[in-house]
């Protein structure tokens, strides 16, 4: 088999192309989560809070020098803002997929709860019944 024709079968299994399906739509949700918690959610919590704008949280490790030849030494922080933003964004994408994944589970489960129809009878047993209804009919 050529490796176009492996690269092929590879890529139409269905299996690949819902990963990379769930992958896009996963990113794109990731995006919406980033905006509703630093749009939405941080705003009112840093009001709460008294005005915190929570990107602006930061830890001084050391602050920005000049060195000897005159170039500008940046400082050195630890973002607690940016880390507790991601932490929200975690709880609400762990929060939706766990929706999700609950909302699935229960309609697999009502699914399964349904009884199942009985088979049609074979054309055997179809023959044979009508056979015992007529002689079940027929006078002894």
């Amino acid at each position: 088999m050529s490796l176009a024709k492996e690269f092929k079968t590879f890529v139409m299994r269905g299996n690949v192309v819902d990963l990379a399906v769930g992958v896009v739509i996963g990113a794109a949700f990731g995006k919406i989560v980033t905006s509703l918690v630093a749009d939405v959610v941080m705003p009112p919590i840093g009001l709460i809070v008294g005005g915190v704008n929570f990107t602006d949280l930061k830890v001084m490790l050391k602050s920005s020098s000049v060195d000897a030849a005159g170039a500008i030494v940046p400082a050195v922080t630890m973002n607690v803002g940016n880390f507790l933003q991601t932490v929200f964004d975690f709880v609400i994408v762990a929060a939706a997929i766990f929706a999700v994944v609950k909302v699935i589970n229960s309609l697999q489960k009502k699914k399964e709860a349904e009884p199942a129809a009985a088979p049609a009878p074979s054309k055997s047993e179809t023959l044979l019944q009508e056979i015992r209804d007529l002689l079940a009919r027929r006078p002894v």
